[in-house]
């Protein structure tokens, strides 16, 4: 009987094929790092993210753990493919209690559609979303999901808006696969996740929260929706700069992204979308939060320019649009005289940059001059104004304060300047006018490079350079 050697024996076994798939399947699978604030891999640990200029926010990612046969070949078929011919019409949407929440979402809830709404702690998300599944439980089942709450911490929630009687079923877990069997299980129109950040799986081993927690949970929520029918809406905690933690693929995946404004000290809030894919994008919703919740605010214009002082110097008012919505606003600025070597520039609601580049171009073209000033300027309300048609009365605010001398209560500005001291055209003006005359302005300022549309009872007045603002402003 002949003996294999030792080494014979060790090199046979190397290099069959069972040795092969076995060492395969007992490799370690890579862990890479990941931040958690916007998703960038690196191959090790390091205290800094170089993507998002984050401190401490990278994490170990461990991958979905994956089944023995995942690394063989198989075949498909080909897809089913469908022609933009004889499209269906649209499918009827879940019409919510609040008429401005409607508005943001497009006109309601598309069925099988995926939410995401982030906000600062406290700001209203759950109080809204809690109203919105209250309402909704009468025409189709309702899921609450909370993996922060317990079921008795919601429930007198419920009970102080007055939803103690809605048919709403709650379940206070993270785990993916119970959240899925329940969504299959009831056969839900409508359900919520809050938050996404909780939520866990059993095929992955990292901490809730994470990167690979997150996208796991949220990609398998999403696909058993859309089979479903059935619309999800994902409550996101925001990092400290405002903005959705975890991965920005997150944003991506979902069909609507939704952030929550306002100063908690202050009742009103906004809710501005800035993903929609059935709908218009910066859409906003104004929303007054009481001991009831949240409850709509018809006539926002209004009511922002309701403490409006009328005759004091450096307030404007500019009608600008948000999304499909004209909405009057105040710009206020403060310029007072200063010795500091290098004056201050402050904004709130503003970009900075964009009141540095005013500065100049009054310097330049109209002969004002703010080297020697502090300037501070701000949007009445808590509101944000990013469009250039704000730039004009931006301008009329600073040197309506620079004068000392207070703009005409019944005046409205708007228009975009340019660096050579231009007015530019600003689209929409047929919208802004006759928001400004139901509001009961008399005189319009706008850029001369339009047709002015005929609005009764309005006074329109074109104006082509800078220099000419002063002369129409008091």
């Amino acid at each position: 009987m002949t003996t294999v050697p030792f080494w014979g024996r060790l090199f046979f076994c190397a290099f069959t094929p069972y040795s092969w798939h076995t060492m395969a399947i007992m490799a370690k699978p890579k862990i890479k790092y990941t931040c958690n604030d916007c998703g960038a891999s690196y191959p090790r640990w390091q205290g800094h993210c170089e993507s998002c200029d984050a401190w401490n926010s990278i994490v170990e990612e461990i991958p979905v753990a994956a089944s023995p046969m995942s690394g063989r070949v198989s075949g498909g078929k080909a897809a089913q493919l469908v022609s933009l011919d004889g499209a269906p019409e649209d499918a009827p949407r879940h019409l919510t209690q609040s008429a401005e929440f409607n508005r943001v979402l497009g006109g309601g809830m598309v069925p099988g559609s995926a939410i995401l709404i982030g906000g600062d702690p406290g700001i209203g998300k759950s109080t809204l979303l809690l109203q919105t599944a209250a309402h909704l439980s009468q025409k189709t089942p309702v899921l609450y999901f909370s993996g922060e709450e317990s079921a008795s911490q919601i429930q007198m929630r419920g009970r102080r808006l007055g939803l103690e009687k809605a048919n709403v079923h709650i379940a206070t877990t993270g785990h993916l696969e119970t959240i899925l069997a329940t969504i299959a299980d009831h056969k839900a129109g409508f359900a919520v996740i809050d938050s996404i950040q909780t939520v866990f799986s059993d095929k992955t081993e990292s901490a809730p929260g994470t990167v690979s927690q997150v996208r796991l949970a949220a990609n398998e929520i999403i696909g058993a929706a859309k089979r479903a029918g059935t619309c999800i809406v994902f409550v996101g905690h925001v990092t400290k700069e405002g903005q959705i933690a975890g991965p920005r693929v997150l944003e991506h995946m979902v069909d609507t992204v939704m952030y929550f404004e306002g100063d908690r000290g202050q009742p009103f809030r906004i809710l501005r979308t800035f993903k929609n894919r059935f709908g218009a994008t910066n859409e906003i919703g104004v929303f007054d939060m009481g001991d009831k919740g949240l409850r709509d605010v018809p006539n926002p214009s209004a009511m922002f320019l309701d403490e409006r002082s009328l005759e004091a110097a450096g307030s404007a008012v500019i009608t600008a649009m948000e999304g499909t919505r004209p909405m009057l606003m105040e710009v206020q600025a403060l310029v007072s005289a200063t010795n500091l070597a290098q004056p201050r520039r402050t904004t709130l609601g503003v970009d900075g940059g964009r009141l540095a580049m005013l500065s100049a171009v009054l310097d330049k073209h109209a002969g004002f001059t703010f080297s020697n000033h502090d300037i501070f300027l701000n949007i009445a309300g808590g509101l944000k104004v990013t469009e250039p048609a704000a730039d004009l009365a931006m301008a009329s605010a600073m040197v309506s304060s620079l004068l000392n001398k207070p703009i005409p209560a019944d005046r409205v500005v708007m228009g975009e300047l340019g660096l050579t001291g231009e007015v530019r055209s600003v689209g929409q003006m047929d919208i802004r006018l006759k928001e400004a005359k139901k509001l009961g302005f008399k005189v319009a300022i706008i850029p001369a490079g339009i047709t002015p549309p005929k609005v009764d009872g309005l006074k329109v007045v074109p104006i082509k350079r800078l220099s000419q603002l002063v002369e129409h402003l008091f």
